[in-house]
């Protein structure tokens, strides 16, 4: 039986949800360390791709308290954080009743992110930054861990910007491909069949263990990954992301709860999987990728890396290019409009891998192709 929270996590959070959630095992790694390191995870992506369910599910597997709300142009502040309480009210007390409500909860998770007014979005920037929720002459101090928000799609004006840039973590969320579908269709049968109920163990974490693991974040040895870390830093602002200096730090954070999840007091570049989830825009999720794969190809060989940054057992660049070369002849044939959806995440999946081909001239060469027949696909 683990002991360590870090392994009580793994078996009864992320390995338990892996086996129920087929093709989600990124998001659920993500949930995970969100938690440990205190930050905000946003998810991208559309509708009905299990996000709030994981996060949900999470949640009850960690025994938090959870709160979840999808969020209109016309919500009010009350719907989030409580209505004021009338009884006291009438006694000149201004105060509000937050039972149930986002003040109380640990894991909170906000649909639609994007539609927040500005009637509510200064108390969410005060949330995500400082914990603390405040009404009048009162100040409530939060027990939440981590905020969660999805939207399918990402913000435009400067002050939804500034919302947007409280989320650390940032992860595009796609329907599953085509070859995980019989597995999603099994997998979620089974919860339409048995419910959606869990048996809860004694032995799994609270949220007091997360927090455990939290303060443990702060005493990681982060001496080896400064150097190298300094130079990832660079090269993903010369990507166009913004990775401003005050963000830079935090994702140290993210850094340190890498090493913690592995059961580690110090942190190596294999931590450094977590830059890949930076991202501004959506275009540059594919180069952020294959910029930090190539960082983590380099390194040397880690103590305990993170399974998110393990390399694949082989690639293999000639089986790579046989496949391009064989959607290259697919596309010029002529496909009708889902076909190309299937070419599209085939292509992907490819320039995925091609990420970690060892030679650097075939990997330039097989990802300058994959992204040529990528902008083909649209």
């Amino acid at each position: 039986m683990p002991d360590a929270p870090a392994d009580r996590l793994r078996q009864y959070a992320t390995d338990a949800l892996k086996g129920r959630f087929v093709g989600r095992d990124e998001v659920i790694d993500l949930i995970a360390l969100a938690v440990v390191a205190g930050e905000h995870l946003f998810l991208y992506g559309p509708p009905g791709t299990a996000k709030s369910l994981l996060v949900r599910e999470f949640a009850g597997a960690v025994r938090c308290r959870y709160f979840e709300y999808l969020l209109t142009r016309f919500s009010e502040p009350n719907e989030l954080f409580g209505p004021v309480d009338l009884a006291r009210l009438r006694d000149g007390v201004v105060a509000t009743v937050t039972t149930g409500m986002l003040p109380e909860a640990e894991f909170a998770f906000l649909d639609e992110l994007f539609n927040a007014n500005s009637a509510i979005l200064n108390n969410l920037l005060t949330v995500l930054n400082e914990r603390v929720y405040r009404r009048g002459a009162e100040t409530h101090r939060l027990p939440l861990l981590s905020v969660f928000a999805a939207s399918n799609h990402l913000p435009e004006d400067d002050a939804l910007q500034a919302l947007f840039d409280r989320f650390l973590l940032r992860c595009k969320v796609d329907a599953l491909p085509a070859a995980q579908l019989p597995g999603l269709l099994a997998a979620g049968w089974a919860i339409e069949r048995d419910g959606k109920h869990r048996t809860e163990s004694p032995n799994a974490p609270t949220a007091d263990d997360l927090r455990d693991l939290a303060r443990r974040t702060k005493a990681v040895d982060l001496a080896v990954v400064l150097e190298p870390y300094a130079d990832a830093v660079t090269k993903v602002r010369d990507l166009g992301v913004a990775l401003s200096d005050r963000r830079a730090v935090k994702v140290l954070k993210l850094v340190a709860a890498s090493a913690v999840m592995c059961g580690r007091t110090a942190a190596n570049p294999s931590d450094l999987w977590v830059l890949r989830y930076v991202w501004d825009r959506a275009e540059q999720i594919g180069p952020l990728g294959t910029l930090v794969s190539g960082v983590l190809e380099r390194a040397p060989d880690a103590d305990r890396p993170h399974a998110r940054a393990r390399r694949p057992e082989s690639v293999d660049a000639d089986s790579l290019a046989g496949e391009l070369e064989t959607a290259d002849r697919e596309l010029a044939a002529g496909l009708k409009l889902v076909e190309l959806a299937r070419l599209r995440e085939r292509v992907q999946a490819v320039a995925d891998r091609a990420s970690w081909v060892a030679d650097s001239a075939a990997r330039s060469h097989l990802l300058g192709r994959s992204a040529k027949l990528l902008e083909k696909l649209g």
